[in-house]
């Protein structure tokens, strides 16, 4: 009996810090180009519905620093946006959080802008969770490692694409070969059968016309 209770104790245990728990998820980390925007984006995922005090919070931690600073913050329906910070005037947000979106845009990107992006999210009374991070790398120009990334992929997606193409023709010519055989046999096995049923009826004419089936005729001796 004690051993019952002391189990259901630890399910019960195990169940509410279950129900208390959230998973918070961003993307991988993002390339983007000097000059061009990025989207950064956060979700989460908790046992309880959606609360009318959810929560986003997001830090930014600038390569080579040792601590980060708070750039945004949505909190009671309203987003808010740090106007002194290295993003003033190019940080937009643009999630939903009806839909648990807790997504980013960032314009006019620079060099500077490289580092660590954290997202944290709340969903009352679910709030026990790690933050996610999502590093950016703005580049001059696209990087060799991703360019050849990119072009294997759509190469690859061509390659793929031709193939198919390649096979359901040959599967269409194969198939027109095997129709226009059979037409021709199945013509030529009629051609025969009608031959051969003509010379067996003009046979059995000649046997029983009444001229019967005519004189047999000798080859006459050479003098």
């Amino acid at each position: 009996m004690l051993s019952f209770i002391a189990l259901a104790s630890v399910l019960l245990v195990s169940l509410a810090s279950q129900s208390e728990a959230i998973w918070v998820y961003t993307g991988w980390d993002r390339h983007a180009l000097v000059g061009s925007e990025v989207r950064l984006s956060c979700s989460f995922f908790s046992w309880r519905w959606l609360s009318d005090d959810v929560t986003f919070s997001w830090s930014y931690k600038p390569d080579n620093a040792r601590s980060s600073i708070s750039i945004f913050h949505y909190a009671g329906g309203q987003p808010y946006v740090d106007n002194k910070g290295p993003f003033r005037d190019r940080l937009e947000f643009v999630g939903n959080p009806q839909k648990r979106d807790g997504s980013i845009l960032i314009r006019n990107l620079d060099y500077n802008d490289n580092g660590t992006f954290t997202c944290d999210a709340k969903n009352p009374p679910d709030i026990v969770g790690r933050p996610s991070s999502v590093r950016l790398l703005v580049f001059d120009k696209v990087p060799v490692r991703a360019g050849v990334i990119t072009g294997a992929i759509i190469g690859s997606v061509l390659g793929l694409v031709i193939l198919i193409v390649a096979i359901y023709f040959l599967m269409r010519f194969l198939v027109a070969r095997r129709v226009l055989n059979l037409s021709v046999s199945k013509m030529e096995k009629g051609k025969k059968g009608k031959g051969k049923e003509g010379s067996q009826q003009r046979q059995m004419w000649s046997l029983f016309s009444p001229r019967g089936p005519g004189p047999v005729r000798h080859p006459r001796p050479v003098q």
